[in-house]
């Protein structure tokens, strides 16, 4: 075999990969926003054969030897082609573990399992959900063996979703929040508490969907390559990086959820949006860890969103929508309401101070269910006195409970640690920002250009061309916890006053 002929062959054998996977992506899409409630068992059958395609595709020993040969053909080689091999080697490996009939029978449980969550959530029975749970945490255990047996198993998952990352490491890191943060919430709690009760007055969600729209064009995001649905858990899927789809869910009675939702999902797509478009159809496309991508939602949705100038730039056109709801706020008001400090229930409504805890406490469920110490049927019992234990609030039903999140249905175990550290990745990656440019003059007349490109010149381009490590680096320096912790303590000891 020639070089030349081996590229259009690996060049070839991505295309397919991708199709495979944008079928399986767009019956995903069309299940959890528009298809029938009762219609999962046909997506299921078409998912499952899709993935024993896929894993018959990929796990051919002729794409071994196809690799391997690469491998020894480094010097004629791009960068590009390089890290397509490196990576392409990595998942095959891995594939190559996993039994075909295993892989389609949990391509066919994880679209199961979706739909159980939504009836169990819906219901707020845990015991619905608990069957399929236990598989897929079964499923979990046997593919962390496949991965890397020469890890403890939860480290194996982690390393799926921020390569590198270890218990050890997050056990640090949430160590250094615990010790820094506690004390300050346990100030506020003793402090008058903001008043937001305007943000849950009755918005017309025709109207909160204009807003979305005006929020996405103040983001810069190209309606012409990004759409926005509605779902029950909202999420970003990626395409290509010219085809990008958003997701949010409206709440009548709560104007922040879904305004927030909206800038988050949106920094997942201005990411995936800005990866180089020559990476398309390749191992390349999309962003390159889950903690870098988290790093990006969080950036959007905290550190720009809740800030005062970019609250200040669109009040206007929100009072605009809502000119009764709101008719006596101003936008200090809003900026006040929506960073509002208070220990509550769900993840995606938690405010910047204590949404850590509640990552702490599926990390800790995680470990505990993957290292074989807990089992799931006393998932609620032990999520229910960990939410008493760290924030001081009691779960009332599964549904604001154990239910809440869509993560464990799709199998996605060792992800939830992600959004913690995005957080503060988001956080060094302001401060070296503010260094380098002025920030916040453009962010209080509406205009983000400057913001994106900065993190598209620094992170978006790059996909997956680098390690996750490579691009927290060139974006951060080295990764420091305190700046986040530092930044938290100076925002909220000044929004409540505290000394």
């Amino acid at each position: 075999m020639d070089l030349q002929t081996a590229l259009q062959q690996l060049e070839a054998l991505q295309q397919k990969q991708y199709a495979y996977r944008t079928a399986s992506s767009a019956l995903y899409l069309d299940g959890v926003t528009v298809a029938p409630r009762d219609t999962a068992e046909g997506r299921g059958v078409a998912l499952g054969i899709l993935a024993g395609e896929e894993h018959k595709l990929f796990s051919d020993p002729q794409v071994g030897a196809l690799l391997t040969f690469l491998e020894g053909e480094t010097t004629g080689l791009t960068p590009e082609q390089a890290r397509q091999v490196q990576l392409l080697r990595r998942g095959y490996d891995q594939l190559s573990r996993i039994p075909a009939g295993e892989y389609m029978e949990y391509a066919q449980l994880t679209n199961q399992a979706s739909d159980v969550w939504h009836r169990a959530k819906e219901a707020s029975d845990f015991a619905l959900f608990r069957p399929v749970l236990e598989r897929l945490v079964a499923f979990q255990k046997k593919f962390a063996g496949y991965f890397d047996s020469t890890k403890a198993p939860y480290d194996a998952l982690l390393n799926e979703y921020e390569r590198g990352m270890t218990m050890e490491k997050l056990d640090r890191f949430f160590g250094v929040l615990r010790e820094r943060l506690v004390p300050v919430i346990r100030e506020i709690a003793g402090r008058p508490q903001i008043d937001d009760s305007f943000l849950h007055r009755s918005f017309p969600v025709e109207q909160q969907r204009k807003l979305s729209d005006y929020l996405m064009e103040v983001l810069g995001l190209d309606r012409a390559h990004c759409a926005i649905g509605e779902t029950e858990h909202p999420f970003t899927l990626n395409f290509t990086s010219q085809d990008v789809r958003i997701t949010t869910n409206y709440k009548e009675h709560d104007l922040a959820d879904s305004m927030y939702s909206v800038i988050h999902e949106g920094g997942h797509a201005l990411y995936e949006l800005g990866v180089n478009p020559a990476y398309d159809y390749n191992c390349l496309a999309g962003g390159v860890s889950m903690g870098v991508h988290e790093s990006q939602s969080r950036f959007y949705e905290n550190l720009i969103g809740r800030s005062l100038p970019f609250i200040r730039a669109v009040f206007p056109r929100i009072r605009e929508l809502f000119p009764q709801q709101l008719e006596n706020v101003t936008a200090e008001d809003f900026y006040r309401a929506v960073n509002k400090a208070q220990p509550s229930l769900i993840r995606t409504e938690a405010d910047e101070l204590t949404y850590c805890f509640h990552v702490m406490i599926r990390y800790e469920i995680e470990k505990q269910l993957i290292g074989g110490t807990l089992e799931v049927k006393d998932i609620p019992q032990v999520w229910n006195a960990l939410y008493r234990d760290y924030l001081g609030v009691e779960v009332p039903d599964d549904r604001r409970g154990c239910l809440q999140d869509s993560h464990w249905s799709g199998g996605s175990f060792g992800y939830f640690p992600s959004y913690a550290l995005g957080s503060a990745y988001g956080v060094q990656m302001l401060r070296n920002m503010e260094r380098e440019m002025d920030v916040w003059g453009p962010v209080g007349r509406g205009d983000l250009s400057a913001v994106t490109g900065w993190l598209r010149d620094r992170i978006h381009r790059y996909g997956c061309l680098l390690e996750p490590g490579e691009v927290v680096e060139r974006a951060c320096g080295p990764f420091d916890p305190t700046v986040y912790t530092d930044y938290l303590e100076d925002k909220y000891r000044r929004l409540y006053g505290l000394k």
